[in-house]
Order: structure tokens, then C-alpha cells, then sequence
């Protein structure tokens, strides 16, 4: 709230924050209400976990504008955008320019970014996190049950002739030895 009481009528803050400042409630839902409903809230980008030293969960930046020309606040998932270099994770040439332009087309982009109006965010209890406006991209194998149930039974049948066949050969060795 100081740096926007100090911030030009033209002016652009940017603000780190820990997630959780984004989502809980009490007294920072009502700064986000705040922000919100006085169209101040301009982006909030998610970056990677793992960036700056001392900690290791993802922070984010909100930027703040005091004049906006529409009341829709863009939201970005930059989770996934670094490198690892070192013991850290880095943003690239390559991963700082795909947010930048992102923040300037201000479009939507498929599990990347999100122009939510800020009516539906004051639907959303004033939540501002990143992840409950940009969905992300489920990656999980597809796995289609009736075939795999197929080769199941496939295997399962295999295993049974061959279960028949080594007591065949056990009971001819134990006939043999008698």
C-alpha cells in the first residue's frame, strides 16, 4: 500500500510476493479487495520455485498501475519457465522474453496466461493466485482402460499355460523318480 500511495497516476510498481499473500484471507483479502476493486492490480505473474536464495517456494510479481484503461487484470504462469543452472533455477534470455511479450500482447495463451475480469475475480473471494485463472497442462499419459485390460487378460491367460505346463514337467520328473 506504500509504494502505491507513492506510485504517479502514470507510474508502474512491481511487488514480490510469497503466494500465500495472493489467496488467504483477513486482512490481505482486504488489501486485494482493495486493489481490486479500485483497478489497480495491472499483471500477476507466477515465477519458478527454486530462483532466489533463501527460500525455494515459486514467488510472484503483482504489478500495480493507477491508470488502466479496462478493469481485467492479467494473470501469467511462468512456473515453467527456467533453467537450471547450478544449485537454482534460472530465468533464461529465452524465458524472461516469452513473459515479457506476454505481459505486453496482454492475450490469452493456452496453460501460459489469462485476461480475467476483475468482476470475476471479486466472485473468486478477491483470490489473485495464478493458478485459479491459468489451468495447467494436464501432462499425465493417457491410458486407454479397455486395452490395457485386454493385455492383462492376455497375460494373465499366458501365465496360466505356462503355470499348467511346469506342472506337467514337476509331475513327469515326480514320475520318474518313483
Amino acid at each position: 500500500m506504500h509504494i502505491l500511495s507513492w506510485l504517479s497516476t502514470s507510474g508502474v510498481a512491481a511487488v514480490m510476493h510469497f503466494p500465500g499473500t495472493l489467496y488467504r484471507g483477513g486482512a490481505e483479502q482486504k488489501i486485494r479487495k482493495y486493489l481490486v476493486d479500485n483497478n489497480y492490480i495491472d499483471a500477476v505473474i507466477q515465477l519458478p520455485r527454486d530462483i532466489f536464495f533463501g527460500t525455494t517456494v515459486e514467488t510472484c510479481i503483482v504489478v500495480l498501475k493507477k491508470s488502466k484503461k479496462e478493469n481485467k487484470t492479467l494473470f501469467i504462469d511462468g512456473s515453467k519457465e527456467f533453467v537450471r543452472g547450478g544449485n537454482k533455477n534460472k530465468l533464461s534470455e529465452t524465458n524472461r522474453k516469452k513473459i515479457l511479450d506476454a505481459f505486453i500482447i496482454r492475450k490469452d495463451a493456452e496453460y501460459f496466461a489469462k485476461i480475467v475480469d476483475n468482476k470475476t475475480i471479486a466472485e473468486n473471494d478477491y483470490n489473485i493466485a495464478v493458478s485459479s485463472y491459468v489451468v495447467g497442462e494436464d501432462t499425465r499419459e493417457v491410458v486407454d482402460i479397455t486395452t490395457l485390460n485386454a493385455k492383462i487378460a492376455k497375460i494373465v491367460a499366458r501365465q496360466n499355460e505356462l503355470r499348467t505346463a511346469i506342472d506337467e514337467i514337476v509331475a513327469d520328473i515326480e514320475d520318474g523318480e518313483r
